[in-house]
């Protein structure tokens, strides 16, 4: 890939020199890129993250024609090997093709397509996509089947997977199969669609469901001090036994990682720091501690074993902080796949 086209000029009198061009902190990076050509420009790239690589596609995108004087002051570094060659040119095909030489397909097109939306727009499905699956069903249940299409079109593919079963099964196939024959939506329907999200969309995200506030209370009684959680829960149990029944299916505690494959639960314990994990079984029962230790191979337990009786006192702070650092590990495997938590929804429910 040619990623820099040579401008060269011949003239028998000097040419008037042009105002130098300010450039920003992107605009350099891109020209630097553009130099570098597809090879090393794409090793480089590859250490950036997702929000860089956008600002410096952006950049390279509206680059244009930029002089050999202005490469040259950019790229001090490289004066050497720029001084037979001259400027480059950036464009939005050059950006392109330099992105689809290191990064999958749909990375490319989801940055492309985030460089030639107006920001505003950007901002408008981010934060749709952001919302509650259920929140985005039941906004999108009283639209047509064809405005629904052309709203998850826009959506994120991971959050789609989620909103269209909670749409009904007809209703699913159709908008499906508009999504399948989808043409391009003309600009003042589109225009009106975004319209109307963004006058909902705040009230819409405001207001957390039933379920959404039953799982902020879970993860929060998760965390609660566990003498806490036990001297309320009597009257919780009394006064909100419905509500509470609820919360308490949504939590998983450290007792509940016996629940997990052996497999899964012996990652857990590789992946904590330090004495995490035996300071965490300090305060476990036994029958919790019996299980973390059968799933770990004769060397690792008696090992394990071996450091948990030759620990000091440990403070129940302690003991609470290192299972709750534990959870957290857990629930980070399970949002990557690597890992599947025996939650009690009705949702993860085998039939």
């Amino acid at each position: 890939m040619a990623v820099a086209n040579v401008q060269r000029t011949t003239t028998s009198d000097p040419a008037p020199q042009a105002p130098r061009r300010k450039l920003t902190g992107p605009q350099k990076a891109a020209i630097l890129f553009l130099c570098l050509g597809e090879k090393r420009g794409s090793a480089l790239m590859q250490q950036l993250d997702d929000d860089e690589i956008q600002r410096v596609t952006r950049a390279m995108s509206g680059l244009g024609s930029i002089s050999a004087e202005t490469v040259e002051q950019v790229l001090s570094d490289f004066v050497e090997d720029m001084t037979n060659g001259g400027g480059v040119v950036g464009s939005f095909a050059v950006a392109e093709s330099l992105l689809r030489s290191l990064l999958p397909g749909e990375q490319v097109e989801a940055i492309l397509k985030d460089i030639r939306g107006p920001l505003k727009e950007r901002d408008l499905w981010a934060r749709f996509s952001g919302l509650s699956e259920n929140v985005i069903a039941n906004y999108l249940k009283g639209e047509h089947d064809q405005t629904i299409a052309a709203i998850l079109t826009n959506v994120k593919t991971d959050v789609v997977a989620k909103v269209l079963p909670l749409l009904g099964p007809e209703k699913m196939n159709s908008v499906v199969e508009r999504m399948i024959r989808m043409e391009a939506v003309p600009h003042h329907m589109m225009r009106q669609i975004e319209e109307s999200l963004q006058s909902d969309i705040i009230n819409a995200g405001a207001q957390p469901t039933a379920a959404e506030q039953h799982q902020r209370m879970a993860d929060l009684f998760n965390k609660l001090d566990r003498g806490a959680f036990d001297a309320m829960a009597p009257a919780l149990e009394t006064s909100i036994p419905d509500a509470f029944a609820a919360i308490k299916a949504k939590m998983f505690t450290f007792e509940d990682l016996v629940k997990l494959e052996p497999m899964d639960l012996a990652r857990i314990m590789r992946g904590v720091p330090g004495n995490t994990l035996p300071t965490a079984l300090r305060g476990a029962s036994q029958d919790a501690r019996d299980a973390f230790l059968a799933a770990l191979p004769g060397r690792s337990r008696d090992m394990l074993i071996e450091e948990m009786e030759t620990m000091g006192p440990v403070r129940r702070r302690e003991v609470t902080s290192a299972q709750a650092l534990m959870l957290d590990y857990a629930r980070t495997l399970a949002d990557e796949d690597q890992i599947s938590l025996p939650l009690g929804d009705d949702e993860d429910e085998m039939y």
